[in-house]
């Protein structure tokens, strides 16, 4: 008899199910409720990119002229070349002090740079010929420094102390980092926002030049997000504008010849490339305004890294309706992007994210505009679609993907008379499974929408001086703001009606930044209150993830492996003099291994048990990395008392786990040293989690800094 005869008989026998109510490798929410599944199945987990920015509307008064000017910064650069490795060793300089005048000169040179990105400054400089060629000087003198003392401290790193090289390195890579400031971050993205707004014609005014610098931030961003899924990427932009400025508008658009484009672009079933809504609405103060969303989208199941978003830069240099609303005074705009995997749905631009409200044969988004993204899943989508289309409301037959669930949810609860605010937190407390969203509207203008819930996924809110940037990557927000806070939706926590999972942010733009304009809550509607505490700074920057000329990241991994594990051993060597000869010695300091694991390696603590079990694990690769580490570590420690081993994730958190209950329930005697190169794996994660709950200490060993991995 068959496994699943054999099953099937024994549960008739039992009595206590129904055999309609028994399904086999199914997914929970594809079954009956009451259902029992055997083996049940669980879809892989694609990660997802979203993308959104939101000006502050309150901006601080206007930049010093001195945030221009290039002199001091070329003083200091003169000052510090005076004060390098030479300087130190034939002078007794301190290299803590002295070093290129000190940590302090060195890190204001950086954030003084940083500074220049402001919209006003960055504007003043990109209008200003001159201004261009300063910083390209700048750039030079810079890039000799950088090389002469990398070079000292090629040199002479050996032999140096640990304090004196990490002081040495530590300062050449922020200088490395402003180097790349002034030619990426500044004259680059000159060359790129020049080549978006050239078609409207130069010059352009401030307001509008920074409209096209948020959406060259926002193609940026998402360009560095793409390795999270590639197969369709979208941007959407909404304006909001008074009714009168509309008015001009549509003539501009009659003298420019427009007219006809603009109505075709407004007609459409489906939410696709270069469509546009068109919103006239009463505002709260009773006034009238006009919401105008303008889309773009590209789906392609075969490609390569970059392809997507160079094409989204061309449609929206070449759109002459996008330039001509650009140009004209708008009291709110938002930009919310978004490139994917496709888990649920086909590649096409109909499934691209982020998708609308509107329903077939409608004239506009009757509710209002509204503009959602999705990482993740909404487990429960058919059964919502299926009560949605109860009422007599058909979803367009192009439209397959579960996203388009979020904006109709949303859409009914601002029908049953909720606020969007209200209408936002209800919607997502519908959705079942583990997600990531992002939300705009022209009803809730000049706000962002944001919804973490789950493991998985993740929201990174940056926090800059004249933005917030949200991103599902820590890498996606890091040229604009080292500043971010990090939603918690993986967290279970005591809410106002009990327990309660899900984090909600809304982030307004009429504020002047900071955390005054962030409104956060819980799934349940319990308030969050946040203070400075909640702001981290990442010490990741653009230099350290930009693709830069490879046309794929896996190919820049390999040709930058030889300077990977150069820096991996980066002080963590040195010769001393033995006996006349000499030695390499291991120097490890407390960054590699925190006094608390060495103490209980060594069993130093009386009161704590000792290490006596090690265990290496990862997913993929990183679980083959697991397995060479684990038997070099048994070779060399050649220590009978001390187990070491190695496991997959899975298949450690599966299967060798004694149950929770405290520190002593039965892993304080064992070291976890997690392997993962993106620090997002989900089993990889997971399992840390569950070994610290039951008493392991944990290491990491990641490639990049600031991912999940190292939060945990």
């Amino acid at each position: 008899m068959s496994l699943r005869l054999y099953i099937l008989d024994r549960l008739r026998r039992i009595g206590r199910f129904s055999l309609p109510r028994i399904s086999f490798g199914r997914h929970p929410s594809r079954v009956p409720g009451g259902s029992l599944i055997l083996f049940p199945m669980r879809p892989a987990t694609l990660c997802c990119g979203l993308a959104g920015i939101v000006t502050y509307k309150r901006r601080s008064p206007s930049e010093s002229e001195n945030e221009t000017d290039l002199r001091p910064f070329f003083h200091r650069l003169e000052e510090m070349g005076k004060k390098g490795f030479t300087a130190c060793r034939e002078t007794g300089l301190s290299f803590d002090t002295g070093y290129l005048c000190g940590e302090e000169a060195v890190a204001d040179f950086y954030s003084g740079l940083r500074a220049m990105k402001k919209d006003r400054p960055f504007f003043t400089r990109f209008a200003d010929k001159d201004g261009i060629a300063g910083l390209t000087a700048l750039s030079e003198e810079l890039a000799a420094l950088v090389t002469a003392e990398s070079a000292m401290l090629d040199t002479h790193m050996e032999y140096l102390p640990a304090r004196d090289v990490a002081v040495m390195s530590g300062r050449i890579d922020t200088l490395k980092d402003s180097l790349w400031c002034i030619k990426q971050e500044m004259l680059a993205n000159f060359d790129k926002i020049r080549n978006l707004c050239e078609p409207a014609g130069m010059p352009v005014s401030f307001d509008t030049f920074v409209v096209y610098k948020k959406i060259n931030s926002i193609l940026n961003s998402i360009d560095r997000l793409e390795v999270r899924g590639r197969d369709s990427a979208g941007l959407s932009l909404i304006f909001v504008i008074d009714e009168t400025v509309f008015a001009s508008f549509e003539k501009e658009l009659a003298a420019s010849g427009l007219s006809e484009e603009f109505e075709h672009r407004r007609r459409h079933d489906v939410l696709v490339n270069r469509c546009i809504d068109v919103h006239p609405y009463r505002t709260a103060e009773g006034g009238r305004a006009v919401g105008i969303s303008l889309i773009y989208k590209v789906a392609a199941e075969i490609g390569s890294l970059g392809d997507n978003i160079a094409f989204i830069r061309d449609e929206i240099r070449g759109d002459r309706i996008f330039h001509l609303l650009a140009a004209v005074p708008h009291c709110w705009h938002t930009v919310s992007s978004h490139t994917r995997w496709a888990s649920v749905g086909a590649i096409t631009e109909a499934n691209c994210h982020p998708v609308d409200n509107r329903m077939p044969h409608a004239d506009a988004c009757t509710a209002g505009i509204i503009h959602a993204s999705l990482n993740g899943d909404i487990d429960n989508y058919m059964e919502l679609k299926a009560a949605i289309e109860a009422d007599g409301c058909l979803l367009h037959e192009e439209v397959t993907t579960d996203t388009k669930i979020i904006p109709l949810q949303i859409e009914r609860y601002l029908a049953s008379g909720c606020d969007m605010t209200e209408a936002f937190r209800r919607a997502v407390n519908d959705f079942e499974g583990s997600h990531a969203i992002c939300v705009h509207s022209d009803i809730a203008p000049g706000k962002l929408f944001l919804a973490q819930k789950g493991s998985g996924q993740a929201i990174f809110v940056g926090i800059g001086e004249d933005h917030y940037m949200s991103c599902s990557e820590i890498y996606g927000l890091v040229e604009e703001t080292p500043s971010y806070i990090k939603l918690e939706g993986e967290k279970v926590v005591d809410g106002s009606r009990g327990r309660t999972q899900g984090q909600i942010i809304i982030l307004n733009q009429d504020s002047a930044g900071g955390l005054e304009g962030i409104e956060a809550m819980y799934y349940d509607g319990t308030r969050i209150t946040m203070g400075d505490a909640d702001i981290k700074t990442t010490r990741i920057t653009s230099r350290d993830i930009d693709r830069q000329h490879f046309p794929h990241y896996f190919l820049k991994e390999i040709s930058e492996s030889p300077d990977s594990v150069e820096k991996t051993l980066q002080n963590r060597w040195k010769v001393r003099e033995d006996g006349g000869r000499q030695r390499f010695t291991v120097t490890l300091d407390e960054t590699v291994i925190s006094p608390r694991v060495r103490a209980a390696l060594l069993g130093e603590d009386p009161d704590i048990p000792g290490i006596r079990r090690i265990f290496f694990v990862g997913q993929g690769t990183a679980g083959v990395a697991a397995s060479a580490c684990a038997n070099i570590m048994e070779y060399y420690l050649d220590d009978p008392a001390m187990q070491v081993s190695a496991l997959k994730s899975s298949e450690l958190s599966g299967f060798k786990l004694p149950d929770a209950g405290g520190r002593s329930s039965g892993m304080n005697d064992a070291l976890v040293i997690a392997i993962s190169q993106s620090g997002t794996t989900t089993d990889t994660n997971r399992t840390v989690d569950m070994v610290r709950e039951r008493g392991a200490y944990t290491l990491a060993i990641v490639d990049r800094r600031d991912s999940d991995i190292t939060f945990k």
